[in-house]
This record gives structure tokens, sequence and C-alpha cells, in this order.
């Protein structure tokens, strides 16, 4: 069973914190799934992570692109999983539940980041932490303060006082 996190963003853009867990990610030698819902998305964040930095860029690629196994960070709308992701990040109201009982799961994590100024993205994550919760998955909820930062306010089963 892996770890589910969701990142509720009020302050930040989800690509600005998608980008940190990325290089985070690829810090710890783990491979990587972003799974958005539709192209114009999925393309967006391929652009994105070719210039987010000035300096650098975070190597991915899309199932346009050559041998998408060897890939570090795999972009995708389906639930295919070709570099066996050990984080598969959900994006856009990607849904978690489905992913994890297939094949395509990840082997270590999986992180669910939504805008919850957007009242659809903010209803999605809510039934997926219900529908996961009661699936018996171990379940994290960050959100930010007001100056940004990421403060864990529940956690999913409660630990016993």
């Amino acid at each position: 069973m892996v770890d589910i996190s969701f990142y509720h963003h009020q302050t930040r853009k989800i690509e600005d914190t998608l980008s940190t867990l990325l290089e985070r990610s690829l810090a710890r030698g783990w491979r990587v799934v972003v799974q958005a819902t539709s192209d114009a998305r999925m393309n967006a964040l391929d652009q994105r992570l070719w210039s987010y930095r000035p300096e650098s860029f975070l190597p991915h690629g899309t199932k346009r692109d050559v041998s998408p196994e060897t890939q570090p960070i795999y972009l995708t709308c389906g639930d295919d999983n070709p570099n066996n992701a050990d984080v598969r990040f959900f994006v856009e109201g990607a849904h978690i539940a489905p992913i994890l009982a297939g094949d395509a799961a990840p082997a270590e994590r999986a992180v669910l980041l939504f805008d919850g100024e957007n009242p659809e993205e903010l209803a999605n994550a809510r039934a997926q932490w219900k529908e996961l919760r009661d699936a018996g998955q171990t379940l994290v909820y960050q959100q930010q303060d007001e100056s940004g930062r990421w403060v864990e306010k529940a956690r999913e089963p409660k630990a016993k006082a």
C-alpha cells in the first residue's frame, strides 16, 4: 500500500509546487509519472518542465517521445506507467483509486495536487479523500499557511492518543 498525499493550493500555483516535488523525487532516485486529464494541461506541463528555471530543466517525456520507459518523469493523461514510477502525481482532478487498483500503481507514493480556489477541484479532492479513506488507504492532507508554507492538517488513519 502506498502513502497518499493531498496538496491543497491556496496561494501558490500547482506548477510551482509540482516542480519542487519533482526535483525532490529525482534527488531520491525515484522515477515519476505525472497524470493530467487533458492534453492541454499535459502539454502546458511539458513546456513548463523545459523552462521553469533558466539554468536547468526537469528531464521528462511523453508517449510522443522515444523510449518512455527510460524517462525519469513521464507525463500522461492515461493510466500507463512505462517507467515503473515510484511516485505518481495527479493534477486536474485525475482519479487516484483506479490507478492504485491496477498495474500502473506507483511503488512508493501517490500525490494529488489541487486548486482550493476551484470549486470543482476542491469537491473532487474531497470525494477522492473519502473514497480512499473508506478503502483503508493511508492519507495525509497538506494545506498552505498564509506564508505559503505547507502544513499537515489531517492524517488518516488518525494517530491514537
